[in-house]
């Protein structure tokens, strides 16, 4: 027991599950974020962005590079194929970025449509 009589087992176990726990999300990155049944992932919303940046560098005017989406980001599976658009100035966004679209997301309570902004910058 501690000095203050709480058991000292909890506490360990506390602390030897944050530490076990460190690794997996040290090693957690877009790449693994995919698509399940129920949710979009990241990997993929990104890769539309990066479709579409590719076409607008073809253009040749200025060279952008996709950077990630912000990872606190999780929408429903997109039941139709993503759109990407440059993200109209009138959202208010204060640097430059792609917003993929899906207009009809899988049956869910919460969202029938989302749009995630993925930020660029210039090359």
């Amino acid at each position: 027991m501690a000095d203050n009589g709480a058991p000292l087992l909890p506490s360990l176990l506390l602390i030897t599950a944050l530490f076990a726990s460190a690794p997996t999300m040290a090693s957690w990155s877009i790449e693994n974020d995919r698509s399940t049944s129920d949710k979009h992932g990241l990997f993929e919303i990104r890769q539309e962005a990066r479709r579409f940046i590719s076409k607008e560098n073809a253009k040749g005017l200025q060279q952008w590079d996709v950077l990630e989406p912000n990872l606190k980001t999780f929408v429903p599976r997109c039941a139709v194929p993503l759109k990407a658009q440059w993200t109209p100035k009138s959202f208010g966004l204060s640097r430059r970025s792609v917003m993929v679209i899906c207009t009809a997301a899988i049956a869910n309570v919460a969202m029938e449509n989302w749009s995630v902004h993925v930020p660029v910058r210039p090359k």
